[in-house]
């Protein structure tokens, strides 16, 4: 190809994308460049065509194109792809004669050949130009035109193509097993599919050789390789082991076939390594088969002869080991005969399904290292054999345990049980294997025999391959070669060992052993230490999601004869398959040659493996069915691969800043470049001559490779290879790559400290011992925190190198936008370092670390970067362990570099500088660290022994002590010691031999002012929470000093050691008196023992806080001074119950005072005030079980814990209730009772008894009045009135309702004599508590809560301010729980802010004003007048509802209420000084005034004629009052006023049955007023209909309509508003009737009225009245108002009365 070639010196334009090519690997060699306008990003090459991808998204072709019609021979220069204009193109990929491309959207676009469907396009054998092709989802749910799926990349092959899609899920398309297409019944495919057996996993990269594929999966999680082993197959739901039960012991044989050639395992979908298709083994169809034979791996069978031996020695036993199943029979068998090499199955044969039946051998621990040894161990055409040393018995078997089994059976009773408990052993050595880790077995050697040997005595069973005949002992050496190879490898094996450490439980296997030998088996493996797991599979889980995975497992599938999938054969696989030897291996890149593969580390290790015809591996062996690493001299790290069809190109890092390449391969002479593929003849001549030395042995360094600048990638195909690369442009390249290269570098280093010292430290047998159990979890904590940073580093390092690859540029580094994942791993590992060096963890290591490193720790010494030759050693482990923290340095460094690379104004100069110096100060800071590790570590060595151990703490610093003598404490004794020792946790006094510790978030100290001490000392005064001492010190320095040091440790303690500054100690900011923190009391005897948790301030607890005692007490809530202060939640248990007492409420200074609910252990609930501890004041306590009808309920007056003073119990079991005074939880004084039989009693009460004058009204109005001695009892002088007026007067003995015993005279009333029968009824009311003297309590409350401690008396503005006071943290308590509260219930608070003016003349407004503000503080309990309310609601309620509704306490109930009206107005007019007193006039200035009154009041009586408003509590309260109090209270009434009610109701229900007419005639209504027509409602708008004489109810309707409204209002204004209504809608209807002006006289209203009355039918009409009249405003009876309310009161009266003739 004429191809202009320039160097790179002629060439300093400063480019990037430089493009290079070049075939073989001599030293003449000058790589071409290939000249574009624009930089590559990417290329791609096939056998001879290549594809490149350049900046801007076009795509050219280059090399031969035979599918171009139009280009018959090679082009010179290459051909832009015009089809693809238009679109962006983002990554490219090539195939042996095919291309493809992905745009920016995800769609995919092939060209090139199709003849095998590769191109994904049917009917078409060739595509010239870019075609779309689309992958179409059929698993979407939606319908027919079907999800396209977008795609990031592709991979090509021969004859396929594979495409990764958005979801990282595998498509592919083309021909072949390679597809891994199980489903596909024929080739081509011609449509994109997916890969059913990759969906679901997260696919990262693929890659096609010529007959296989390779893809890079993510682990689907850390956890996984915990799955409990599977019992069944997962394809066959077959058992996977079968057991013999023998005399003692059981044969575990898991032979189990599984008809499909790959097996899903454990439930995860990830596949078993098949076995190989051995079609049987059978000479002859005579013969039996062999139920137990099963190739694991390619293994040429022993000669037929050999065979037969061994299946008719062995015929017995497969019939009794195990049931045959049918497959195990002829269709196992493809011809009768064992093939030379079974693995040679034509895939496209298998396609058709022979193969498929070739049963499956299926691993039974699927993620257990040592099958894949065991299969490596059998790889590769190796045979392995043992000959027999002491016994003569020969048996021929195969490798494979199983047919092992069955001989073992068969042979037992000849042998003897010897050789049974051998085997017995031998096969639980197996399992052990999977479960423990191997210590006797070489790491690679998974179950060679070197593992098994500790089990076995010499010469007990021989194992060979057949009966040993002439010529045919061919023992091959080089699987032992091997498994010490893999050895070297297996450095990270460990990693896997970690795994089987876990799982010491074998499912229903193990527990069937012999004890005897599973103890002999576990013994010398079980390890006392829990190794902290190393794998990376703890992660950072924040940084996961950000950084590259390393959790990676390679999957193969496709042709594999020259062992291309690594699975240890030559098999080819349907499906994919996981190669178990690369899991852990933390794979970040796959790449597949023509029939080899290679896979590249995190550590930058290259790992390949298949053909090795041209020395492509890089290794000697030849070929390699596993994968093996490419033989680099040391200190080469690999960080690209590229695969050609007989050659490797490796990029990688070298001494020097600049990438170097190797080359590993087939040397290319010049003008070989062949047109036509060679046929498979020429093929094998070739290979010969290549085996004659035109090709590498391992990898050479390409001496070119400093002149190509600064490689950023590399591509191989066919012969070709090409790299991508960059000119140093102002440095910045140089730095990208220096920080990728340092970072790769600090991984392997990290890698070989937890491989090479860490792990065998942590593997020591006497670890445990020689640490012990602090130090050990310690190291395990170091351990763990070394992993965590080495995993980020890998991640890290792969991250760079990704950028490297493709962008190029600062915004691909993670290190600047996430520094804090990285910043917090190191402060962590430097903790666990500090820690451990503190506790003298490097010192104590010495030890085991010479039993391990022996005297001379080279090791150590280089990797420490030591340059003393006779260190001791703990200070090389510490130098070892503190050098992942100089890499913060380094990143600092390069960031610094690659900043300097930009102009200082723009924003990558600014994000790299930002990042340099957080990485600068860290670095700082961690130094600190370690100095101050170093001083206490030393510190310790000096320190008294005891108290060392008592004090030293691994996160313990040491900031300076007072040895020399610098700090002494006052007033002490002479010959006292004191010793004080200031660590960054607490400051240590210690004496002699005591020492007490001052935890420093709970310490205050403040210098003594010098004037202060006449001696001119320098004292510091130190407070703790329960002592206060002074320090003096030596100078005006030390004191300066140790107040700095003290102020900075507390501060630094306070704001906790993860977040204190990373920018250096100089801050001299004082720790703020108030605090946070926590603290246990030792000395206080209330407190002994106690934590608090929460603020304090100078030394006492102050502000929320948390108080436990040891005993089970808590208190939740504010502090005052150290003392319970404010609201608090109290929580005591109580022992006897096994329950809690619990309090929440307010307390004032350690004890409850103020509001509160104690709900007691026994089930009582108080609540109600406290004083000292102890009820007092107002409140209710409610007795007997939780439930909610408790037993008994108090509501009443407390003093000193008890009831004493007014009170009302409702004693519900007894049906009584008793509303009275008390003495000392006894009822003592006036009281009155009622029950729920009606019983009435009220008099005096003495000792808890009923005792004095009394008077008791039964049901039925027979009264008794007189002395009472008991409860009920009668007992002295007295009078008995019956119900009828008859009385008996004398004297009375025994209890009312069961026999009275009577001496006196019984007396018939006079009939005439009416007056006399008067004076008889016994006036109630007169022994009750006076309704001033109740609930005075509830008043002193409110009047204690507005600053007025006698009530009445104190400072107006002051109780203002308490208002103020009440409300605002009401609001602060309710906004820490906003659930509590309604919007409106916050909007009223909001309004209640403002304070309405208190002081000067009352107007008319002022007094709207004062309504308006008393009807939203009555709205809230949280203003003290609400509280008021509140209170009140509940004792009216409790008092009179129930049992308490009894008629005869109506009386009692509505002076209740005008007592509560004249006490509230009291409170009321103290507020509002200039209120007129009640009774008194508010001028009336304005009509407007009055218009505005009435608009805003809803309860506001109607003004009477006369100017200006008269005040009183009615006017003012009730409304607020009333609606509260209406049901219990009209109840009252209701039963009070029944019969009449009933009278009148009967009289009602009479007269309405009469038409209009007729009952306006019967009631005396003059004509004139009777209506003539009236409105209709259906009619038309204004038509009127005749009153006839049938029509009802049509008569003055809205006038009764709205006299029925009267029930619906509460207040005594409002209903007579409504009587006024009333009349003025009768007015009206009259009006209109009337000519001339009219003027009502009250012989025509009453009857009119009636009438109305009559229709309203209002049931209660006689509790209306009664209501209105008992609570009407003074000044309203003699007005209009008055005169109305009169006529309502005679209509009732006369209704009642009416006699219906």
């Amino acid at each position: 190809m004429e191809s202009q070639r320039k160097s790179s010196e002629e060439d300093s334009s400063g480019e990037r994308g430089l493009l290079y090519s070049w075939r073989g690997y001599s030293y003449s060699l000058t790589p071409e460049r290939l000249l574009l306008s624009r930089p590559v990003l990417q290329a791609a090459l096939g056998t001879r065509h290549g594809v490149l991808l350049v900046e801007g998204g076009q795509v050219y072709s280059f090399g031969q194109l035979p599918w171009k019609q139009s280009q018959a021979h090679e082009p010179t220069t290459p051909v832009l792809e015009s089809a693809l204009s238009g679109q962006r193109v983002v990554a490219i990929a090539a195939g042996d004669l095919h291309s493809g491309a992905v745009t920016e959207d995800g769609g995919v676009h092939m060209w090139g050949d199709n003849s095998s469907g590769q191109c994904g396009l049917a009917g078409l054998s060739t595509v010239p130009n870019p075609t779309p092709v689309a992958l179409l989802d059929s698993d979407t749910t939606c319908a027919p035109p079907l999800n396209t799926v977008p795609v990031l990349e592709l991979a090509c092959g021969g004859r396929h193509t594979l495409a990764l899609s958005a979801q990282h899920e595998v498509w592919a398309w083309g021909s072949g097993c390679q597809l891994g297409l199980v489903a596909a019944s024929s080739f081509p495919v011609g449509r994109p599919q997916k890969v059913e057996h990759l969906a679901g996993r997260y696919v990262l990269q693929v890659s096609c050789g010529a007959s296989h594929s390779l893809a890079l999966v993510r682990c689907t999680g850390a956890g996984e390789p915990l799955h409990p082993p599977q019992d069944k197959c997962g394809q066959c739901h077959q058992l996977l082991y079968t057991m013999t039960d023998k005399e003692d012991h059981v044969i575990i044989s898991d032979n189990h076939y599984c008809p499909l050639g790959v097996e899903i395992a454990s439930g995860d979908g990830k596949l078993q390594a098949p076995a190989a298709s051995a079609q049987g083994l059978r000479s002859s169809p005579s013969e039996p088969i062999l139920s137990s034979h099963t190739s694991t791996s390619s293994t040429p069978a022993a000669p037929t002869a050999s065979s037969s031996t061994l299946a008719h020695g062995t015929e017995l036993a497969c019939d009794n080991s195990r049931p045959q199943g049918p497959e195990k029979g002829e269709s196992a068998m493809a011809n009768g005969e064992l093939p030379e090499h079974p693995a040679q199955v034509d895939c496209a044969q298998s396609a058709d399904g022979a193969a498929a039946s070739a049963p499956g051998k299926n691993s039974p621990y699927p993620d257990e290292q040592a099958v894949n040894d065991y299969l490596r161990k059998l790889s590769d055409h190796t045979l392995m054999e043992q000959t027999a040393k002491s016994h003569s018995l020969q048996a021929a078997a195969t490798t494979t345990t199983s047919a092992l089994n069955s001989l073992v059976t068969s042979c037992a009773s000849a042998v003897g049980e010897r050789v049974a408990s051998t085997y017995e052993a031998l096969s639980l050595k197996k399992m052990m294997n999977f479960y423990l880790p191997s210590t006797g077995a070489v790491p690679g050697g998974g179950l060679g025999m070197p593992g098994w040997a500790d089990g076995l005595s010499p010469g007990a069973l021989s194992l060979s391959g057949a009966v040993p005949g002439p010529g045919e002992e061919r023992v091959l050496l080089e699987d032992s070669m091997q498994a010490k190879k893999s050895s070297s490898t297996g450095d990270i094996r460990e990693e896997e060992a970690e795994g089987l450490r876990r799982r010491l439980s074998l499912p229903g296997l193990l527990s069937q052993v012999s004890p005897r030998l599973l103890r002999k088996a576990i013994r010398p493996r079980v390890r006392a230490v829990a190794l902290t797991p190393l794998g990376a599979a703890e992660g950072l889980p924040q940084g996961q999601e950000v950084l590259p995975s390393l959790q990676t497992e390679v999957w193969s599938w496709g042709q594999g004869e020259d062992g291309q999938l690594g699975h240890g054969d030559n098999l080819p696989r349907l499906q994919p398959l996981c190669i178990k030897s690369l899991s852990n291996k933390e794979v970040v890149r796959v790449s597949a040659g023509a029939h080899h593969s290679l896979a590249l580390t995190a550590q930058s290790q290259v790992f390949s493996w298949g053909s090795n015809s041209s020395g492509q591996l890089g290794h000697m062996e030849s070929p390699s069915t596993i994968p093996r690493l490419a033989k680099l001299s040391e200190g080469i790290r690999v960080w690209d691969i590229a695969a050609g069809d007989k050659h490797t190109l490796l990029l990688a890092d070298g001494d020097c800043m600049q990438p170097i390449l190797y080359y590993s391969g087939q040397q290319v002479k010049e003008g070989e470049a062949r047109e036509q593929p060679p046929d498979p003849q020429e093929r094998d001549e070739e290979e010969e001559e290549e085996q004659a030395g035109s090709y590498t042995q391992q990898p050479v360094l390409l001496p070119f490779c400093m002149n190509l600048g600064y490689v950023s990638g590399v591509f191989a195909g066919g012969q070709r290879c090409v790299v991508l690369s960059d000119r140093n442009v102002m440095g910045f390249i140089a730095s990208l790559h220096e920080l990728a290269s340092s970072e790769r570098k600090f991984y392997c280093k990290l890698c070989s400290i937890k491989m090479h010292i860490l792990r065998p430290l942590l593997d020591l047998e006497n670890l445990s011992v020689a640490l012990g159990p602090t130090l050990l979890g310690l190291l395990q904590t170091l351990a763990s925190r070394l992993g965590l940073l080495c995993h980020l580093t890998g991640q890290h390092s792969a991250s760079l190198t990704a950028n490297l690859r493709r962008g190029r540029d600062v915004k691909g580094l993670l290190m600047l936008d996430h520094a804090s994942i990285f910043m917090d791993a190191y402060h962590e590992y430097c903790n666990a370092v500090g820690n451990f060096q503190v506790m003298g963890g490097f010192h104590t290591l010495t030890k085991p670390s010479l039993d391990f490193f022996g005297k001379s720790p080279e090791l150590l010494l280089k990797l420490a970067e030591s340059s003393e030759e006779c260190a001791p050693i703990a200070d090389l482990l510490a130098a070892l362990f503190h050098l992942p923290v100089r890499h913060l340095h380094e990143y600092g460094r390069l960031l610094l570099k690659l900043a300097t690379c930009f102009e200082v104004s723009s924003s990558d100069y600014q994000r790299l500088q930002d990042g340099c110096s957080k990485f600068e100060a860290l670095d700082l800071h961690l130094k600190r660290k370690r100095k101050e590790a170093d001083y206490t570590c030393h510190f310790w060595k000096s320190f008294p022994g005891k108290m060392t151990d008592s004090l030293r703490k691994p996160h313990r610093r040491l900031i300076c002590e007072s040895s020399n003598k610098a700090l002494t404490l006052q007033n002490a004794g002479r010959f006292s010691v004191n010793w004080f020792i200031l660590f960054n946790d607490a400051l240590v006094h210690a004496q002699f031999s005591t020492h007490h510790i001052f935890p420093l978030a709970t310490l205050w100290v403040e210098p003594i002012p010098e004037e202060n001490t006449a001696t001119g000392l320098y004292g510091l005064k130190v407070i703790s929470p329960e002592e206060t001492f002074t320090l003096l010190a030596c100078s005006p320095m030390e004191k300066a000093k140790w107040l700095r040091s003290i102020n900075q440790a507390v501060e630094q303690a306070l704001s906790g050691a993860g977040q204190e500054s990373a920018t250096g100690a100089g801050t001299k900011a004082e720790p703020p008196m108030s605090r946070t923190a926590s603290y246990t009391f030792y000395k206080d005897s209330r407190l002994k023992e106690a934590v608090y948790e929460g603020r304090w301030l100078a030394g006492k607890p102050n502000g929320r806080g948390v108080l436990k005692w040891p005993d089970g007490r808590i208190y939740t809530g504010t502090f005052k001074n150290g003392l319970e202060d404010g609201f608090g939640e109290y929580i005591a248990p109580n022992k006897a119950l096994n329950k809690n007492d619990h309090y929440q409420g307010f307390w004032k200074e350690g004890k409850k005072d103020g509001l509160g609910t104690y709900s007691y252990a026994s089930g009582e609930v108080y609540e109600g005030s406290f004083q000292d501890n102890m009820r007092h004041g107002h409140g209710m306590l409610r007795s007997g079980k939780l439930n909610t009808s408790s037993p008994s309920v108090f509501i009443g007056h407390w003093l000193h814990d008890k009831k004493t003073g007014y009170g009302v119990l409702d004693d519900i079991t007894k049906g009584e209730k008793y509303m009275g005074m008390w003495q000392d939880h006894q009822r003592q004084g006036t009281a009155v009772v009622v029950t729920q039989f009606g019983l009435y009693y009220e008099g005096f009460f003495k000792d808890n008894k009923m005792m004095g004058t009394g008077v008791l009204v039964s049901e039925d109005d027979t009264t008794y009045e007189g002395e009472f001695s008991e409860d009920w009892t009668l007992n002295g002088k007295g009078v008995l009135t019956m119900a009828n007026g008859d009385y008996l007067e004398g004297s009375f003995s025994g209890e009312w309702g069961s026999g009275l015993k009577v001496a006196g005279s019984y007396h018939k009333p006079n009939l005439y004599d009416t007056d006399k029968d008067k004076t008889r009824t016994v006036k109630l009311g007169r022994l009750c508590v006076r309704a001033e003297d109740k609930w005075q309590a509830v008043f002193e409350e409110c009047w204690s809560q507005l600053g007025c401690e006698p009530s009445g008396q104190g400072d107006q503005r002051r109780a203002w301010d308490n208002i103020a006071v009440a409300l605002t943290t009401s609001r602060r308590h309710i906004q820490d729980s906003p659930e509590l509260l309604s919007r409106s219930h916050s909007r009223i608070l909001e309004s209640l802010e403002f304070i309405p003016q208190h002081s000067g003349p009352i107007t008319m407004e002022r007094y709207h004003v004062i309504r308006c503000y008393l009807l939203k503080a009555c709205d809230t309990p949280l203003h003290p007048l609400g509280r008021l309310l509140e209170n009140l609601v509940g004792v009216y309620r409790m008092t009179y509802v129930g049992v308490g509704a009894n008629r005869r306490l109506l009386l009692q109930a509505v002076n209740e209420i005008k007592s509560y009206l004249s006490r509230i107005f009291h409170i009321v007019r103290f507020l509002f000084p200039d209120l007129p007193e009640e009774g008194g006039v508010i001028p009336e200035p304005s009509t407007e005034g009055q218009e505005k009154s009435k608009a805003g009041s809803t309860g506001a009586p109607l003004e009477s004629p006369k100017p200006g408003r008269v005040v009183s509590s009615c006017a003012l309260l009730l409304p607020v009052l009333l609606p509260r109090l209406y049901p219990p209270l009209f109840t009252l009434y209701a039963l009070d006023k029944e019969k009449e009610d009933d009278m009148y109701w009967d009289c009602v229900l009479r007269l309405n049955k009469q038409s209009d007419m007729a009952l306006l005639a019967f009631l005396g209504v003059q004509q004139k007023f009777w209506p003539v027509s009236i409105p209709v409602s259906m009619a038309v708008l204004g038509e009127k209909q005749q009153v006839l004489s049938s029509t009802k109810d049509a008569c003055f309707a809205s006038a009764v309509e709205t006299l029925q409204q009267i029930s619906t209002t509460f207040t005594p204004s409002d209903k007579l508003q409504v009587i006024q209504q009333t009349f003025e809608e009768i007015t009206q209807e009259v009006l209109k009737l009337q000519t001339e002006n009219f003027l009502w006289s009250m012989d025509d209203l009453f009857p009119v009225f009636l009438y109305v009355v009559l229709r309203a039918r209002i049931r209660n009409l006689g509790s209306e009245v009664s209501l209105i009249e008992d609570l009407m405003d003074p000044c309203v009876q003699h007005g209009e108002h008055g005169i109305m309310f009169t006529t309502l009161k005679a209509c009732y009266y006369q209704i009642q009365h009416e006699k219906i003739t």
